[in-house]
This record gives structure tokens, C-alpha cells and sequence, in this order.
């Protein structure tokens, strides 16, 4: 249990970079039209976001943790990126995404999810990066 907050870390980095990266593009390319394969990106998305928030919620826990044995300290230099993750998921769902729905100015909305959730990503792997040990000879690689 020591180390939950470097598991919920690396879900949170993963997570988001299998939607992105992956799941998301196949199925633009396997779905018969794009508009059903973005309904489903959408709610894969919206599932991201909720993920992000719990995520976020157990590493802020992480930073008040009393008892080691309950979660992995997080470094107070992480809290900037874990809220930043966490407002940019948050602002993605209720601020981009419903002009991403609604099809107005669709290019533009677009765009900017797509380097909200890119920046996402950079935030978790930031806070996944500060929570992994460094190597044994006391460098990171």
C-alpha cells in the first residue's frame, strides 16, 4: 500500500495517454462514420475526466498522508501540477467539450482540447515523474 500514490500516478498518465493516443484514433478509423465514433470518444473523454478528478483527489490526499503505510508522500511541488490536471480535466468536460458537441466553431474547440488534454497529460506524467524513485545509484535516468 506504500506506494498507491505512484500506482494512481501512473493510471492517471496511462490512462490518459491510451484514450489519446490510441483508442481514440481507432476509432475514427474502425467506426463506420466519425460522428458515431465521436459520441464515443465523447463519453470515453468524459470517463477520463472523472478518472482525472479521482485521481487527483487521492494524490492531494497523498500530500496530508500521516501513516506511510496508507499512501506514498506527495511532494508539495506536485500540487501545482496535480490541480492543474485536475482544473484542465474539469474545464475540458464542462468548457470545450459542449462546443465540441454542439459543432460550433468545431475546428477551434477542437484544438483547444486537444492541447488541454495534451497538457493533462504533461501534468500526470510530471506527478508520476516526481513520485518514482530515482535509480539505485541516486540519478534518474
Amino acid at each position: 500500500m506504500s506506494r498507491l500514490s505512484v500506482w494512481v500516478a501512473a493510471l492517471w498518465w496511462c490512462s490518459l495517454g491510451l484514450i489519446g493516443l490510441l483508442v481514440v484514433p481507432l476509432l475514427f478509423i474502425h467506426l463506420p462514420t466519425p460522428a458515431m465514433a465521436g459520441s464515443m470518444a465523447a463519453k470515453l473523454f468524459q470517463a477520463q475526466t472523472w478518472l482525472s478528478v479521482v485521481c487527483g483527489l487521492l494524490l492531494l490526499l497523498g500530500t496530508r498522508a500521516k501513516r506511510a503505510d496508507v499512501l506514498a508522500p506527495v511532494a508539495l511541488d506536485a500540487v501545482p501540477f496535480i490541480v492543474g490536471g485536475m482544473l484542465l480535466a474539469l474545464l475540458s468536460e464542462f468548457a470545450v467539450a459542449p462546443h465540441i458537441v454542439a459543432r460550433e466553431n468545431l475546428r477551434l474547440w477542437h484544438n483547444v482540447g486537444t492541447a488541454m488534454f495534451a497538457l493533462q497529460w504533461l501534468c500526470a506524467g510530471r506527478i508520476f515523474w516526481k513520485l518514482t524513485p530515482p535509480s539505485p545509484d541516486g540519478a534518474r535516468d
